[in-house]
């Protein structure tokens, strides 16, 4: 694939897997749905490993530290999501998760001691602000018979527990655990504590045999999951992490008119200023530098 079909693949993947979560709900908790989701995803690229004789063993600490990312992000930032879009358009929840770049660049400053540049601030600024505009009474959109406000709230907690699990990812590279079989240890821890936590939440472990659910819990794992991060990586590696980031604004406005045209999102003055005010603040905080593909992490979208 030449770079831009690579980089076509990953936004329009990405952009609508933010729809087809909504697909999963039914018969299924959307918790069951998740560790079923990474329970493939995970079972794939590990046999993709082993046909390939990729490096599959890990000391005890670096499964402790893949099973964090894993808890993170196949886990609780995955059942936030979930539990979000029953009660927040698919778009919405795509725009306010691209404030996980922000999150990711404050995070480093925190933990890795990287300097923040002054156009950044600005693009904190407006982000936050963009988000509030969507927070304001009528600016959003619920879903039928469901809360705004703790769809927002469990969108936000996703978002957090996102970019915590990059930074572990960022760590996990530095310290030379592969991307691919990291990311299939990772997935299985994930479904494994999401398995467990739906346990003992008394979630019922049954499977919905319809060609909805199976076809989109097929393209989450395969597509969103699998193709897409490999895609992105591969940008990455070809023309740096900084300009293949910009897949991060591209991608909720994918999501935004999926949601306007499935989903009915309506849109109101409040709503429009504070999308465009989150793309604008994504815009100044991503990098324009060629950047190596070192520390990248394919985790930055779902």
């Amino acid at each position: 694939m030449n770079n831009l079909t690579l980089y076509l693949v990953s936004v329009l993947i990405w952009g609508s897997t933010w729809i087809a979560i909504t697909f999963q709900y039914g018969r299924v908790a959307p918790e069951v749905s998740v560790a079923y989701r990474f329970a493939l995803a995970a079972g794939l690229l590990a046999g993709w490993s082993l046909l390939r004789r990729l490096k599959l063993r890990f000391t005890l600490r670096e499964h402790g530290w893949m099973a964090l990312q894993g808890a993170l992000m196949f886990g609780l930032n995955y059942v936030c999501v979930y539990l979000a879009e029953q009660r927040i358009p698919s778009g919405l929840m795509a725009v306010i998760f691209s404030l996980m770049a922000i999150l990711n660049l404050l995070g480093a400053r925190v933990f890795f001691g990287t300097p923040v540049p002054g156009k950044a601030l600005w693009g904190t600024a407006l982000g936050v602000t963009g988000v509030g505009f969507i927070c304001l009474p009528g600016a959003g959109t619920t879903m039928p018979g469901h809360g705004l406000r703790a769809g927002l709230a469990l969108a936000v907690g996703g978002t957090v527990a996102a970019s915590l699990s990059n930074l572990v990812s960022q760590r996990n590279q530095r310290q030379g655990i592969p991307v691919v079989q990291g990311n299939a240890v990772s997935m299985g821890y994930g479904a494994l504590f999401v398995a467990l936590y739906a346990w003992a939440a008394g979630r019922p472990f049954v499977f919905d045999s319809s060609l909805r659910y199976m076809g989109s819990l097929a393209f989450l794992a395969v597509f969103g999951s699998i193709l897409a991060f490999g895609a992105y990586l591969t940008l990455v590696g070809r023309i740096g992490a900084g300009r293949a980031g910009y897949a991060m604004v591209a991608i909720p406005v994918v999501a935004l008119v999926l949601s306007t045209a499935l989903e009915g999102l309506r849109w109101h003055g409040w709503l429009l200023v504070g999308v465009l005010l989150c793309l604008l603040g994504n815009v100044l905080i991503l990098p324009r530098a060629p950047q190596t593909a070192k520390g990248g992490t394919a985790e930055s979208a779902i």
